[in-house]
């Protein structure tokens, strides 16, 4: 049974292993690297990207950020390939060839069939002089020394390398498309980070109620009108535009300060000039706003027209914070 002590010296071999043969990498790069990034970006087609074993899982994984990132690509297992799937394959797109031997079976029976079709065939390999790499128009090198596995068996060092390599590819194509945080939120629009580059103010409050009194208000109607619209605030609104608020905490302090209320309206007790935000303005500056001011709600303005309140409960429950 191995002791705790061996097992963290274990994971921490593993893991300087791997940061070495992925900083050897930057030694490798070269004019074959260019011309890829060059190859695939003025490419009018995709990127296909092939492999078999491991070395597929990582193709997949590429592919991924390939497409997240404003590069069409796909995926073709190497074996599916020569059972019907080289039909994926259009004259225009770039195709990736991803082995650490370069030398499989499976390698060698696609690579002379992909290179009929007259594609760029680009290698990824381990080996610069197996079969891949000999027949790639272009190939990168990944050759890791070892695997950090101890008896140098499992993948380990050569698919994180091959991922690496991946990534570095497409960040160039990023920069070199000029991809934005806005591109990226196109591709990822369900999950936090679209959300947070995409929701705005006027689609937190489409269906939201709009609680508003007058000046002259009573403070009972005022509280009834809060109560009702279960915002925990109203607006106070005169000759249609947005002249203080009124919030549960005015309520609150009113009730602690006055023996009697029957007399109090709207605009003795009301905050005025409130924090305001236009309905185009981003969801998450809306709540940067809040935190700054050490609020939880804004008036929303369209145009200089009261559109409704925003709470931060409902910029919380979207998740994007």
């Amino acid at each position: 049974m191995i002791s705790n002590e061996n097992l963290l010296a274990l994971a921490k071999k593993t893991i300087l292993s791997e940061s070495e043969s992925i900083a050897k990498l930057t030694t490798f790069l070269d004019d074959n690297f260019i011309a890829t990034v060059e190859k695939i970006y003025r490419s009018k087609g995709r990127v296909v990207i092939t492999g078999i074993g491991k070395s597929a899982i990582i193709a997949q994984k590429i592919v991924a950020s390939l497409n997240s990132t404003g590069t069409p690509a796909l995926f073709l297992h190497a074996s599916e390939a020569i059972h019907g799937d080289l039909g994926m394959i259009q004259n225009e797109d770039v195709i990736l060839c991803i082995s650490k031997s370069g030398n499989s079976p499976e390698i060698k029976v696609l690579v002379p069939l992909l290179k009929r079709f007259g594609n760029t065939l680009i290698g990824i390999s381990g080996n610069m002089t197996s079969f891949l790499a000999k027949e790639s128009h272009f190939v990168l090198n990944t050759t890791v020394e070892a695997e950090s596995c101890t008896m140098n068996l499992a993948p380990t060092n050569s698919t994180t390398a091959q991922l690496v390599m991946g990534d570095a590819l497409t960040v160039c194509l990023m920069e070199m498309r000029g991809f934005q945080a806005e591109d990226f939120a196109k591709y990822h629009p369900g999950g936090a980070l679209g959300k947070k580059l995409l929701l705005k103010v006027k689609d937190l409050i489409e269906n939201s109620l709009q609680p508003l009194v007058s000046p002259e208000t009573s403070i009972k109607k005022a509280i009834f009108e809060i109560s009702e619209k279960r915002l925990g605030v109203t607006a106070v609104i005169e000759n249609e535009k947005v002249v203080g608020i009124i919030t549960d905490g005015d309520i609150r302090r009113m009730l602690n300060d006055r023996d009697s209320i029957a007399d109090v309206t709207a605009q003795e007790i009301m905050t005025k000039n409130p924090k305001q935000i236009h309905s185009e303005a981003m969801a998450i500056d809306a709540f940067n706003m809040m935190e700054d001011n050490a609020i939880t709600q804004l008036i929303v303005i369209d145009n200089g027209h009261y559109k409704g309140i925003l709470h931060i409960h409902d910029i919380l429950k979207e998740g994007i914070v």
